[in-house]
């Protein structure tokens, strides 16, 4: 446990961003399944509006840096390929 004052403080703060980055990285790990679901009902509307809900979830994560850049391209060129075979 630190003395110094700041220190203190800075435990407090990445605690708080640790749990909002947690957050984010669940959040869009649920969208995902939400929107294989959607897919696998057949449901052509729920699954596109969940993948539009993923995609602004995704992007944030991705400019957080939770998220490298070919696992954001790779996971929306999957999902948006099952949707549009779909249809």
């Amino acid at each position: 446990m630190p003395n110094i004052k700041s220190s203190k403080k800075a435990v407090k703060v990445i605690a708080k961003k640790t749990d909002e980055n947690h957050e984010l990285k669940a959040r869009v790990k649920n969208l995902i399944k939400a929107c294989e679901k959607e897919i696998a009902a057949s449901n052509v509307e729920g699954a596109t509006k969940s993948f539009k809900e993923l995609q602004v979830a995704i992007d944030k994560a991705y400019q957080k840096g939770l998220i490298k850049e070919n696992k954001v391209n790779r996971e929306k060129q999957r999902l948006n390929t099952k949707i549009k075979n779909m249809k």
